[in-house]
């Protein structure tokens, strides 16, 4: 009776025992299912935002051209209102202040040319005229390309790209540019009232013989939505997990208890049916 009360206890005792994993996994479990789901959240929230904003620059870009915000409002000119506006303005280019910074095309590597235009109130700003290969990068081969006088550029508004490019700095002073950084270079060029914007030209406003425009890339990645359901997905993994520690955990207990209550009656009955059939010996 003893044994069978032993073996009892330890059976019953192990499915309870393994239906209770620690206090600190199972914080841990539920703090990271939390976290999942706050993180697949704020990507559908940024997804919305993307969105949002893909469709405010599509908006700029294929507006009518309008003047570049006036002089009293630029340093109220940010990212979220003015990038990407289509823009037009006036003046005359100041070719020998060109800077060429690098960059990388559809047609290779090579230089963007940014040019002050002097504005006739005074001001500069600096003009993106386009793209010319590493074979084009001194100004003598493209001469021809430099309109003298007045000239009307047409573009997209873009705001500093300060510092530098990626894992690049600027070294103004080797004159070395891996960026349209406006402020450093308006000082390397020694340009005043500069605009704290430059504009990329288009390609109506290239001439002949001078740097090729319009080749601004227009390029938001949305991949929001994978990221949200990549997180749910494991949210949905990590729940099924806990379910199966403590669901199933509680589901083989009452079953084994269950089991166990058949298996002490029969116990029971098999006792008494044999000692019905002992014979003791005289």
């Amino acid at each position: 009776m003893s044994d069978t009360g032993t073996v009892t206890d330890k059976a019953e005792g192990a499915p309870r025992k393994a239906a209770r994993p620690s206090l600190w996994l199972t914080v841990l479990s539920l703090a990271a299912f939390a976290l999942l789901i706050a993180l697949g959240i704020w990507q559908i929230e940024r997804r919305a935002w993307k969105l949002a904003l893909i469709d405010r620059v599509e908006q700029r870009v294929h507006a009518p051209a309008q003047p570049i915000p006036s002089p009293a409002s630029w340093p109220a000119v940010s990212a979220a209102n003015d990038e990407y506006r289509h823009v037009s303005l006036q003046g005359r280019f100041l070719h020998d202040r060109e800077t060429l910074v690098q960059a990388v095309t559809e047609g290779g590597p090579g230089f963007w040319v940014l040019t002050p235009l002097q504005r006739d109130d005074g001001t500069q700003v600096l003009i993106n005229r386009g793209f010319v290969p590493s074979e084009r990068r001194d100004a003598s081969t493209r001469r021809d390309g430099n309109p003298d006088g007045q000239v009307e550029i047409t573009g997209l508004l873009r705001i500093s790209e300060p510092k530098g490019g990626f894992l690049r700095n600027n070294v103004p002073q080797h004159n070395r540019w891996y960026s349209r950084d406006v402020a450093a270079i308006a000082t390397a060029r020694d340009l005043h009232e500069v605009a704290p914007f430059f504009v990329d030209a288009d390609a109506r406003s290239q001439s002949a013989g001078g740097p090729i425009g319009g080749l601004t890339v227009i390029s938001f990645p949305n991949n929001h939505l994978i990221y949200a359901l990549t997180w749910f997905a494991l949210a949905f993994m990590l729940a099924g997990r806990l379910f199966v520690t403590f669901g199933g955990g509680l589901f083989r207990r009452k079953r084994f208890v269950h089991e166990q209550a058949g298996g002490t009656d029969a116990v029971a009955r098999r006792t008494g049916s044999d000692a019905g059939t002992i014979v003791e010996p005289t």
